[in-house]
C-alpha cells in the first residue's frame, strides 16, 4: 500500500513534465500556443479532429527559397488547405537573427508569394521548435486528427537549394498526406531534414 501511494505521488509530481514531452513520431503530438501574424492567438488543440502540417520557415534561407521561389510549398499549401488540412507556417528565428520577420512583413511575404497557409505564427523564444525538435527550415510534420504525430522530416529526398531538383525527388509531405487522407498508413515517418539551421535564441 505504501508503495502504492509513493508510486501515485510521483506520477502526480511528474505529470506536468510528461504532457510537455518533446515530439515524438506515432505519439501525441505537443500542444503549444502561439500568436499569428493577424494578433490572434492559436493553439494546435484548436484543430483536433483535423490534419495538420507543421513548416519551420525562414523566407531568406537559400532552401526555402528554393520551395518558395519555385511555388512548390505555395502549391502544397493551397492544394492540402482546400482538402481541409490546416497548414501552420512557424517562424523560431529570434529578434536580430536571419529569418526575424514583424508581422507585418509576414503578411506581406504571405501576399508577395501567394502563399497559403493557414496560420503563420511566431515562436521567437524557440519553446515550441525545441519542443518539436525542428533543426531546419523547412522541417516538416504532419499530425493526424487524432493527434498523433504521423511524420517528421525533410520536405523531399534531394538535398539541395536547386529548384531543378523538386521534379525529381520525392515529396515526403505530398506522400505521407496522400496516404493518411486515402486511409493508408504513412509508409516513411521519419527522415531526416535538410535546409539551414533554425537561428533560435540562444
Amino acid at each position: 500500500m505504501q508503495r502504492l501511494t509513493k508510486w501515485l505521488m510521483l506520477s502526480m509530481l511528474f505529470a506536468p513534465l510528461l504532457s510537455i514531452a518533446a515530439a515524438k513520431v506515432d505519439t501525441l503530438a505537443p500542444d503549444f500556443k502561439l500568436q499569428d501574424s493577424f494578433g490572434k492567438t492559436v493553439s494546435l488543440s484548436d484543430f483536433k479532429g483535423k490534419y495538420v502540417v507543421l513548416e519551420w520557415t525562414n523566407h531568406l534561407c537559400p532552401y526555402v527559397v528554393k520551395h518558395y521561389g519555385s511555388d512548390n510549398m505555395q502549391s502544397l499549401q493551397r492544394q492540402y488547405t482546400q482538402k481541409d488540412v490546416v497548414w501552420l507556417s512557424i517562424i523560431s528565428s529570434a529578434e536580430g537573427k536571419q529569418g526575424h520577420v514583424s508581422a507585418q512583413k509576414a503578411n506581406e511575404l504571405t501576399q508577395k508569394r501567394s502563399a497559403a497557409p493557414s496560420h503563420v505564427l511566431f515562436d521567437e523564444d524557440g519553446q515550441v521548435g525545441r519542443l518539436y525538435k525542428a533543426k531546419t527550415t523547412p522541417h516538416m510534420y504532419i499530425i493526424n486528427p487524432q493527434g498523433k504525430l504521423s511524420y517528421a522530416g525533410a520536405i523531399d529526398s534531394i538535398k539541395s537549394a536547386n529548384p531543378a531538383d523538386i521534379a525529381k525527388a520525392t515529396n515526403y509531405v505530398t506522400a505521407g498526406l496522400n496516404n493518411l487522407l486515402a486511409g493508408k498508413p504513412v509508409t516513411q515517418k521519419l527522415t531526416k531534414p535538410y535546409g539551414c539551421s533554425i537561428k533560435y535564441k540562444s
